[in-house]
């Protein structure tokens, strides 16, 4: 009983919030003012730790492979696009074997804005959800190597379109030799 009329106690008890003082580090000038000359100096030391940072400057390695297998190994980011007898799947792979992004008709989030999940509406609907998670992901250069006899099917080719007009492009540049 005392233990619980203690703990009443401290429920009904209004709590004291404490305010901390904060200094400030610069030294006033003449005219009191105080001195923001120290704002505007940069550090000449930058570590940066993004590991797709050489790939986005241009200047990472890219994997040739062999000259004659296809699809070829020069690239650090590929877009894949695979249509099965049910659903439509694209995915974003890097050089490494990874799947950095990808989108399919067989999330329901997707698959309920669609009247089938295989027809060209489905593909050019991919292409877009795909288009948006690439660039919220910080990927707008691609390659995109689809197999000759496939592409010039119109779903391939709406997709293709529905990534161009998602601000993707579709191609890699140069890598940069220093």
């Amino acid at each position: 009983m005392a233990l619980l009329r203690g703990a009443k106690r401290l429920l009904t008890t209004p709590r004291e919030y404490r305010c901390l003082s904060v200094r400030v580090a610069t030294q006033p000038s003449p005219d009191g003012e105080p001195d923001t000359n120290e704002n505007e100096l940069v550090s000449p030391h930058f570590n940066n730790r993004n590991p797709r940072n050489l790939e986005r400057m241009a200047l990472a390695m890219k994997e040739r492979g062999w000259e004659t297998s296809w699809p070829t190994r020069q690239y650090w980011h590929r877009l894949c696009l695979q249509r099965t007898q049910n659903h439509v799947t694209a995915y974003v792979e890097h050089s490494s074997g990874n799947i950095v992004v990808s989108a399919s008709t067989q999330e329901w989030a997707i698959r309920r804005h669609l009247y089938s999940c295989r027809d060209v509406s489905a593909c050019e609907n991919i292409g877009r959800v795909l288009a948006q998670r690439c660039l919220e992901a910080g990927i707008s250069y691609m390659v995109y190597q689809a197999i000759p006899s496939e592409f010039k099917s119109e779903s391939v080719q709406r997709f293709r379109n529905a990534m161009k007009e998602g601000s993707i492009v579709l191609s890699e540049p140069r890598r940069i030799y220093s």
